[in-house]
């Protein structure tokens, strides 16, 4: 029975490192994820922002055309004041003349407005485009050096599983599934030592005739209260 503990017992050291590798693997996996996330996040910021901008300009345009065009029509009023015979229709065209400049004078104001946003926003693009090449300059150099592990990963992987295999194929088949069925609900420890008449994985105390028996190595022997497969070390 020593055979078996012993194959039992590097079996799990191997499916230890594997799950290790895997843990790695996912960790590295969920970085480059952030890396990419957070660029893409930068990079929908700095489109959101030039997409303001479009907006913004739309409008300064349109404002630029609607301010012309009251600009004209003051040049106009005021060209026919000089024409007008009575003071009534005088009176209209001033009061005419006032509410186009003050119209004029809204229109340039709200012009002025949208300017100042507009250099606002193309202030905050160039900061975000910097922060997002800075950005992509350390992600590009982070990827690489994650791509680089999970290559070595699964060539490790691919060598351990190798062994695995080697190492698992002596064992019966029910040993086998007994094995696999406490790595999974026993936190990846199906065989552990039992010192002092103590179980180490569940620190429970194990009968004397139970651990007496681990001495002999007659049998594989299982720990009344977790189940996992117990070995003794013993003395030189």
């Amino acid at each position: 029975m020593d055979d078996q503990i012993t194959l039992l017992r590097e079996l799990q050291d191997l499916d230890q490192k594997l799950n290790r590798i895997d843990q790695d693997q996912h960790k590295l996996e969920a970085e480059r994820r952030e890396i990419d996330a957070e660029v893409m996040r930068i990079r929908e910021m700095v489109e959101a922002l030039q997409k303001s901008i479009t907006e913004l300009e739309g409008q300064q345009t349109e404002l630029r055309q609607a301010l012309d065009r009251e600009q004209a029509n003051v040049v106009k009023a005021e060209q026919r004041l000089p024409e007008i015979k009575t003071q009534k229709e005088y009176l209209a065209v001033l009061k005419e003349v006032d509410t186009a400049k003050k119209l004029v004078r809204d229109l340039a104001e709200q012009s002025a407005q949208k300017n100042a946003e507009i250099q606002g926003l193309e202030q905050e693009v160039e900061e975000k485009q910097q922060a997002m090449e800075a950005l992509e300059s350390q992600s590009a150099e982070r990827c690489r050096e994650i791509e680089e592990a999970l290559k070595s990963f699964e060539g490790s992987r691919q060598s351990l599983s190798e062994q695995r295999q080697a190492q698992i194929k002596p064992l019966s088949r029910n040993l086998q599934r007994n094995y696999q069925l406490l790595m999974e609900r026993r936190g990846g420890i199906a065989v552990v030592e039992a010192r002092n008449g103590t179980c180490l994985g569940c620190n429970m105390h194990l009968p004397p005739q139970l651990f007496n028996s681990l001495l002999l190595a007659q049998d594989i022997k299982t720990c009344p209260h977790c189940n996992r497969l117990l070995f003794v070390v013993r003395d030189a």
